[in-house]
């Protein structure tokens, strides 16, 4: 790929849009580590459209600027937004956000990307590799530098098989069978149960109503693994969610190489905090279903992950492939791309 010259002056922008709010990042395209970071604590807005492109863009370019302007910039020549939701709801933001960025700030090219994918970018770097990011929800993402393979990150109705809504579910359905005297049911958890939530039975009135249903599922996975040294279905729950887990990395986990050289699978999100009765299974499981790869803890996060996009873009990258949805480079309008350095 061509290289676009990174001119004096200029600089490179990383964005994370999550759930908890927009992250940036200012940094120059040969700096690893960001000049100055902002957080903007209100979440992009999605409504029947997808990703509210104009609602990020309020958000955005007040703090692009000030950060800019503190550090003495003329303009940004690149920049990288990871979006949760990019993939399915992110149709406003490819075809609102070049022209809009190239507009009013000057941006020359831009990578629109998934968050899984700035994620897999801070986790693993711009090597052949696979991520798997576990927290409320779970998914899968590996490349070989040619394609991208994807596994779950289907909700907690349909898949996120072994995230944290799944552990704490599974835990719940154990209390309550032990609540009732079914075969299954777990004493232990049922008293952890009704520590956290009051009276078992009053638990549907709860948790039924709420919109935070997932979320308040995942709260009880810690609860499970706390029980899993000294209650055999609790450990149960945990091995079977390292299965599923080691599953979704083995289905995008790319090949071992010719020379024989095995891959990084790198574990990131929060459930992976809850420790060794979940990461022991885990490691046992990976050994037996991907043997070329190793298991490493993620060393970065999807704002890291859209900073060293965006660095990529200004000196010729980025290696990931691209795709329609999970990674888009485009040439913003507003002024010719120079070609070569």
């Amino acid at each position: 790929m061509e290289s676009y010259g990174h001119r004096p002056g200029e600089f490179v922008l990383g964005v994370d849009s999550g759930g908890s709010g927009l992250r940036v990042a200012l940094g120059t395209a040969d700096g690893e580590t960001p000049l100055a970071t902002a957080d903007c604590a209100e979440p992009v807005r999605t409504g029947p459209g997808g990703i509210d492109a104009a609602h990020l863009l309020e958000q955005l370019l007040p703090t692009a600027r000030r950060l800019l302007e503190a550090h003495g910039g003329e303009r940004i020549a690149t920049a990288a937004i990871g979006a949760a939701g990019m993939a399915t709801l992110g149709d406003r933001l490819r075809a609102e956000l070049p022209a809009a960025l190239g507009e009013a700030l000057g941006i020359r090219r831009l990578a629109l990307a998934a968050d899984a994918v700035t994620g897999y970018a801070g986790a693993v770097g711009e090597r052949p590799g696979a991520v798997v990011a576990a927290g409320t929800g779970l998914i899968a993402l590996g490349t070989d530098l040619t394609r991208w393979r994807r596994a779950d990150g289907w909700g907690h109705l349909l898949g996120d098989s072994g995230g944290g809504a799944w552990i704490g579910r599974a835990g719940l359905d154990a209390a309550m069978r032990a609540y009732d005297g079914r075969r299954g049911g777990s004493p232990a958890l049922l008293a952890r149960l009704e520590t956290v939530f009051g009276p078992a039975a009053e638990l549907p009135g709860l948790l039924y109503p709420r919109p935070d249903r997932p979320r308040v599922l995942a709260s009880f996975a810690p609860e499970v693994a706390g029980c899993a040294a000294d209650d055999p279905v609790a450990a149960a729950i945990l091995r079977e969610a390292a299965v599923h887990i080691a599953e979704a990395a083995a289905a995008v986990c790319p090949g071992a190489a010719a020379d024989g050289t095995g891959c990084e699978v790198a574990l990131t999100g929060g459930l992976f905090r809850i420790g060794e009765p979940l990461l022991a299974p885990l490691r046992e499981e990976l050994a037996r279903l991907v043997p070329h790869a190793r298991a490493v803890p993620g060393s970065g996060d999807p704002l890291a992950g859209a900073s060293l996009l965006a660095r990529a873009l200004a000196t010729g990258g980025p290696r990931l492939p691209e795709h329609p949805t999970l990674l888009r480079v485009t040439t913003c309008t507003g002024e010719p791309v120079p070609s070569g350095g």
